[in-house]
């Protein structure tokens, strides 16, 4: 079902007319380079499907790199536009909250829009326990999700609105907020969206 529904999307609208679309994610890349330095650092992006993300880590030289997109439309998309930069990505087609993942395998975790549209308990229960048994100890998590003035539905769903205090609370222990900044994103129609950015460290464990 959920599958079907952002095919559906993607179908009827280009990588440029969906809502979140952003020609660069720039605040993404500044907290993901700042957060992982090292060029070889295991990255996943969920959600990734359209989003020009990854090709801007390829130039940067960031090479072990995974996209996961509950859409395949969207990541074929992604995959024709890259050429042959796209053999060296890892893609992976599932609904994040029930993926197959290797354990301890990623050194940053990157979502920008995701976690706002489980609304459920049970859907955000299993989105950390992905989390948890994916980021290595000591790994960073940078999110982005609907603020507190963001919209309440989007792409015909409805969504959450977090500040930092709120995802913090989701996480559960073990997660350090090392940052957070809020941004207004204009979709390709000009509508303000209040969205926030966070980064977060999982602690090392003793």
């Amino acid at each position: 079902m959920k599958q079907r529904h952002w095919d559906a999307l993607y179908r009827e609208k280009g990588p440029d007319r969906v809502s979140w679309y952003q020609p660069h994610l720039a605040t993404s890349l500044q907290m993901i380079e700042a957060a992982a330095p090292d060029r070889g650092t295991a990255i996943i992006d969920v959600g990734g499907g359209e989003s020009t993300l990854v090709d801007d880590l390829l130039a940067r030289g960031y090479r072990d790199l995974t996209v996961l997109d509950i859409s395949p439309r969207a990541l074929e998309v992604t995959r024709r536009r890259l050429g042959a930069a796209a053999e060296g990505v890892t893609w992976r087609v599932a609904d994040i909250t029930e993926a197959d993942l290797p354990a301890g395998r990623y050194g940053l975790w990157h979502d920008r829009a995701v976690f706002h549209f489980l609304t459920t308990t049970d859907e955000r229960t299993a989105y950390v326990r992905q989390l948890r048994s994916s980021l290595k100890p000591g790994g960073h998590l940078v999110i982005a999700t609907f603020g507190p003035q963001g919209p309440t539905r989007c792409s015909g769903l409805e969504v959450v609105r977090y500040d930092a205090a709120a995802l913090r609370a989701e996480l559960g222990p073990g997660f350090e907020l090392i940052g957070d900044r809020l941004e207004t994103h204009h979709t390709p129609d000009g509508r303000p969206q209040a969205f926030l950015y966070a980064h977060f460290r999982r602690k090392a464990e003793r």
